[in-house]
């Protein structure tokens, strides 16, 4: 793909999934990882409590083995957790389970487009941290010309694995452009001036995450509670930031540590 595809000349950009995450990384100087109902909300709970969260693309063999040589816990997908393997990619999980200081969690979308960032700064956002996240771009410089932002909605999978948009990673991902806009950060390309419109223009946050295809669902199969945690709009001051390999805390807007 040539340059086209890259919004350049805007400091806040938007793209979906992993594919989009590579492109925009050639040309950012960092990524906003959003995937509201699962992985970014799952690493801000979990960072919340203290836990270096390392991502991990698949959740197969080498998973156990990638956990094994960074003394970490690994985390099991959402219906696979038992009392022996209690840290999963359920928020409410993660809150129940107990205290661990390293955690493992496979995601093939917010893993894959955090793995994709190259040597861009990678921050986990979701609808519970826009506020923080936005504050802490801005505070960084991030968001500029010279210092481009690309926030990527991480959208879900159909059973054939191309991407599906999700409602809620663009509502995410619009949250954090909105508050960026609100402190002069920009310009925003014509893609992040969408998103930032469809946050704005929902009346009812919560109402829609719980409505939409990806909250029906988890709701359906007993995850109600993770759909509740996910869509609680600035509920936290923490901002995930990728060092080392692992998301630990970084700092709010207002220089103060963002773990409460």
């Amino acid at each position: 793909m040539s340059d086209w595809s890259l919004q350049r000349e805007h400091g806040v950009r938007f793209e979906w999934g992993p594919t989009g995450a590579r492109q925009m990384a050639r040309d950012a100087a960092c990524l906003v990882v959003v995937d509201v109902l699962s992985f970014t909300t799952s690493v801000t709970v979990a960072v919340e409590a203290g836990t270096q969260v390392f991502p991990y693309a698949w959740h197969d063999e080498t998973a156990t083995a990638f956990a094994r040589d960074r003394a970490a816990a690994l985390a099991v997908g959402r219906r696979a957790a038992t009392s022996a393997s209690p840290w999963s990619l359920s928020p409410a999980a993660l809150r129940r389970a107990p205290f661990t200081p390293r955690l493992v969690l496979p995601s093939p979308n917010g893993s894959a487009i955090a793995a994709a960032a190259g040597g861009a700064t990678v921050v986990a956002g979701c609808l519970r941290n826009a506020t923080a996240v936005g504050r802490w771009l801005a505070r960084h410089r991030y968001g500029t010309a010279e210092r481009p932002v690309a926030v990527i909605a991480a959208g879900e999978r159909w059973p054939d694995e191309s991407l599906r948009p999700a409602l809620e990673d663009l509502l995410g991902a619009g949250a954090i452009i909105a508050e960026l806009e609100s402190r002069g950060v920009g310009p925003l390309s014509i893609e992040a001036t969408a998103a930032r419109a469809c946050f704005v223009q929902t009346a009812d946050v919560v109402g829609a995450v719980a409505a939409c295809s990806s909250g029906i669902e988890l709701a359906r199969t007993g995850f109600a509670d993770d759909v509740a945690i996910a869509a609680g709009l600035d509920a936290s001051a923490v901002v995930p930031v990728l060092t080392d390999g692992a998301f630990d805390h970084g700092t709010d807007g207002t220089g103060a540590s963002s773990n409460p």
